[in-house]
């Protein structure tokens, strides 16, 4: 009957296994003494920073939507012309610290000096509106086109050209409304070519809103600058 021997296991390798853990251990207790409290405090603030966005998150949500809410009351308020009881509610929301609900109130406020004839007040305040910095760039621009047209009559026609000639740009958002000031301002200047340059290129432009390429298409023909057909003949065809 054949014996088979044991192999006698590497003792040496075994050992310094059991040290080289014992060493990981003994470095990981020592960096836990020393950095274990540091380690607890950074964890502790990330989850107090992280907690902190999303409560700020779910109160800008909330808050925008009570906002929301109230400006809807106001226009509800100014169609049934109850205008005393939208003022205070409007003035509140026009100091609001969300940039859409400032702007729209802002707008609110202008157009109701407009309805009062007040041209000086309302331009000033499309001004705010249009040197606020923290607005989108589309409420500044409008603003800046409601603020010249409501200031059109006491400015000088260049004054004009220079405000709004980088807006009245040919597939622009505000070709229309821009172009359409800038054209007026070239006919104050006596300028009649540049004014049928800009307001053919409108009359030729089906982004132009429709009301504005009505206007302008005769204006253009007037001036003997080439248009289409008029946009209502289009229709009828």
């Amino acid at each position: 009957m054949e014996h088979q021997l044991a192999v006698t296991p590497n003792t040496d390798e075994a050992f310094l296994r059991e040290v080289d853990e014992e060493l990981r251990r003994d470095q990981l207790a020592s960096i836990w003494t020393r950095y274990g409290r540091w380690l607890l405090a950074a964890i502790v603030l990330a989850l107090a920073i992280f907690g902190g966005v999303l409560y700020w998150r779910y109160h800008q949500t909330e808050v925008a939507g009570e906002q929301g809410e109230k400006l809807q009351l106001v226009y509800d308020d100014l169609v049934a012309q109850n205008l005393t009881a939208a003022k205070a509610p409007l003035d509140a929301l026009a100091a609001s610290k969300i940039a859409g609900y400032r702007a729209m109130a802002r707008f609110t406020q202008a157009d109701l000096l407009l309805q009062k004839n007040d041209l000086k007040g309302a331009a000033a305040k499309f001004s705010e509106i249009a040197g606020d910095a923290s607005l989108g760039q589309p409420f500044r621009d409008l603003a800046l086109i409601r603020q010249t047209s409501a200031e059109f009559d006491t400015l000088k026609p260049q004054v004009v050209v220079d405000r709004l000639r980088p807006l009245a740009v040919q597939g622009g958002a505000w070709f229309g409304s821009a172009g359409e000031l800038v054209g007026a301002a070239y006919l104050r200047m006596n300028k009649p070519d540049r004014a049928a340059g800009i307001f053919g290129q409108m009359a030729r432009d089906e982004t132009v809103p429709e009301s504005i390429r009505q206007r302008v298409v005769k204006i253009a023909e007037t001036l003997g600058a080439q248009a289409p057909d008029h946009p209502e003949e289009k229709k009828a065809q």
